[in-house]
């Protein structure tokens, strides 16, 4: 009497045939594909497409453990999110291990982030990437892909009120930023 029928539970991703779990990533894939590359790149990652390929292959992995497969996006939104933030961190480590004997390399952008960015975009997507990592984050997600501030707080794994202060940290420093150049 302790086991719940398949009737009373809520069905979840693993009920689903395992053919639903390439079609229900396929269909996300085709939809989503290059909103998430874009997403990666507007947060400054050098290597956006690894990074959404990575993304979709967590997603490919944990597909049965989605209570509601509609979740996938979100879910994938997440993964990119945290995925682009540990590659910045990375990055940053092992520039601090470089000799500082070595000239400077300046960074080389990829070619699918000069093809997302059109030239109209480039100073604001410049001034973004120079915020700090939980402003521009915060950033992204409300002003381009437009999500709720609960939403928000759920892919940056942060409190409703966190997200706000974000929010208006960086559109603060963002306005001076601008009103500098003006």
């Amino acid at each position: 009497m302790n086991e719940i029928s398949a009737t009373e539970r809520a069905p979840t991703a693993a009920d689903t045939a395992p053919d639903d779990r390439e079609e229900g990533v396929e269909t996300i894939f085709k939809a989503h594909h290059a909103t998430m590359v874009r997403l990666a790149v507007v947060l400054g990652a050098d290597d956006a497409e690894d990074i959404v390929a990575e993304a979709f292959y967590q997603l490919y992995r944990r597909w049965r453990q989605l209570r509601n497969p509609d979740a996938a996006v979100g879910f994938l939104r997440s993964v990119v999110v945290n995925l682009t933030r540990m590659r910045i961190r990375h990055i940053q480590v092992a520039r601090r291990h470089v000799r500082r004997a070595e000239p400077a390399i300046e960074p080389v952008q990829s070619g699918e982030s000069l093809a997302v960015l059109r030239d109209d975009q480039r100073a604001l997507v410049e001034a973004v990437r120079h915020l700090p990592a939980r402003q521009r984050e915060a950033l992204v997600l409300r002003y381009w892909l437009d999500l709720s501030e609960r939403e928000i707080a759920k892919t940056m794994d942060v409190s409703v009120g966190s997200v706000k202060v974000h929010i208006s940290r960086g559109m603060a420093a963002l306005t001076r930023k601008f009103e500098d150049h003006r």
